[in-house]
């Protein structure tokens, strides 16, 4: 039942109100604090993500009820709207999925207790560093009941949570590595072991975090102004800018004197391009098809290649004492594969795929989820405006398909019935940059990559890439995750 004022309305009027007192001068600023004899805090970013303009992200909820609905029960029930859902609210079908999801995750009945559940989400996000994540579910961890001293760090939680380490670690960074001794240890720990029911629930919630991290990299999620991280009590610098000037974005530089955005206005015929070779190869598809063995050799010369783009940002990333108590071994990573040059096995999906394999176990164990996190895949692979651009009537099939294929290969997932000769193809340099950061270490995503790429597109058409990498990263995690749990089984 809907109310005369929904909540997010609510959100809506409070949130300009706010921004109306934070969006004044300087003088005005320290007026308002003498008189009212409150600290005002300033918020650090502009709107929900530091790649896209707040403009367009708010005028999202005006411009289509569907997501104004969704915005709305989201607040009613979790009594807040976070940015992840603001940025996701591009692509309302697939928002109502997530979050359908994710409530059932983490509120509904399920193997583990609640506050399990939030610990198990910060294990996860502290493994890629994501701060944003960490402190959203340090806040319901101890709304739940939680022990404080467990956010000591892990050594400080139980010895059931301490034992996830290891296989938060292998999930998060190479997941090719698990094996069925893993699944054996924590289900034969004795006093501390885990039940296959509970183990299923973990490791949804581990590759989900994950992949989240990935997102909200991936989109440059900022915290919320209520959040750390989120708002500064420091007077501005000094500039020609007022506060009022900087709290209405126009404290940043201006673009056409920036030399990438003269570069960018440059590129000009990439969307004409990529349509044009899309209808090259559906040409080449129609009149031959390789042969198994050349269609293995490409997949293997793929995989390869993948190893070595090298993310543009390559330094090391030290997580914080805040972030790194939460998890153990934090050199541990996705790059120092790539640079010993292991070789990753190749998981075939005729073998074990999700549809004929994982799901059902998963429903078995988890009932309900397994159709959750289908429906979420389907939604994201699927999804389509078909257009790309200012081109309408488009069929993206093939991207999408290129663009979810080329992450599961550099899982070492290969589909026997796909052509990898056409990521190459479809895929360009810096794109493919983008994505190996964003899925393999998100932490080290940049505003520079996320511009680099697609450089013709709309923010909405970036958004749903990025909701195409963080499911195709989920579900290539889960595969390796259940198919060890399935070969412990037999």
């Amino acid at each position: 039942m809907r109310h005369a004022v929904g909540p997010a309305e609510n959100v809506e009027n409070n949130s300009l109100s706010v921004t109306g007192l934070l969006k004044i001068c300087a003088h005005c600023e320290r007026l308002s604090k003498k008189d009212l004899g409150v600290r005002i805090p300033r918020p650090l970013g502009n709107g929900p993500s530091r790649f896209i303009p707040e403009k367009e992200i708010l005028q999202v909820s005006k411009v289509d009820a569907r997501t104004q609905s969704i915005f709305e029960d989201a607040f009613a029930a979790l009594g807040r709207l976070d940015n992840i859902s603001m940025v996701m609210g591009f692509h309302p079908q697939y928002l109502e999925s997530f979050l359908r999801t994710q409530h059932y995750l983490l509120q509904m009945d399920g193997p583990l207790s609640l506050h399990y559940r939030h610990y198990i989400g910060i294990m996860a996000a502290a493994r890629h560093q994501c701060s944003y994540l960490v402190n959203l579910h340090v806040n319901d961890f101890l709304q739940v009941g939680g022990d404080l001293k467990w956010l000591n760090g892990l050594d400080e939680a139980p010895q059931k949570l301490q034992q996830l380490g290891e296989l938060n670690k292998i999930l998060a960074h190479r997941p090719w590595l698990l094996t069925k001794e893993h699944i054996e240890r924590l289900l034969k720990a004795e006093e501390h072991s885990w039940s296959l029911a509970e183990l299923i629930h973990a490791v949804v919630l581990l590759t989900h975090y994950h992949s989240l991290a990935s997102f909200t990299f991936g989109c440059g999620i900022t915290p919320e102004i209520h959040c750390d991280g989120g708002h500064t009590f420091r007077p501005p610098s000094l500039s020609q800018y007022c506060v009022c000037d900087i709290a209405n974005g126009n404290g940043h530089a201006n673009h056409h004197d920036d030399p990438l955005f003269n570069q960018v206005s440059e590129v000009c015929g990439e969307v004409e391009v990529l349509m044009e070779r899309m209808k090259q190869l559906q040409e080449c598809r129609d009149d031959e098809e390789a042969s198994q063995e050349e269609m293995a050799t490409r997949f293997e010369r793929e995989k390869t290649e993948s190893m070595l783009v090298v993310t543009a940002e390559d330094e090391e990333c030290v997580p914080s004492r805040d972030i790194s108590r939460h998890f153990e071994d934090p050199s541990y990573g996705y790059k120092d594969f790539s640079r010993r040059g292991e070789h990753v096995p190749t998981f075939r999906v005729q073998d074990y795929s999700w549809e004929d394999h994982g799901f059902s176990l998963v429903n078995r164990l988890y009932p309900d989820v397994g159709q959750m996190l289908d429906e979420k895949f389907q939604m994201a692979y699927n999804l389509t405006y078909n257009t790309m651009a200012t081109h309408k009537d488009v069929d993206t099939s093939m991207l999408r398909r290129a663009i979810w294929n080329y992450i599961h290969c550099m899982f070492g997932i290969r589909y026997d019935d796909y052509d990898y000769g056409e990521i190459n193809q479809l895929l360009d340099r810096s794109f493919k940059i983008y994505i190996k950061t964003m899925v393999c270490s998100p932490e080290k995503t940049t505003k520079r990559m996320y511009e680099s790429f697609w450089r013709q597109f709309q923010h909405s058409e970036k958004v749903h890439v990025n909701l195409l990498l963080m499911e195709a990263r989920m579900q290539a995690e889960l595969l390796y995750a259940l198919r060890a749990i399935t070969r412990y089984m037999t």
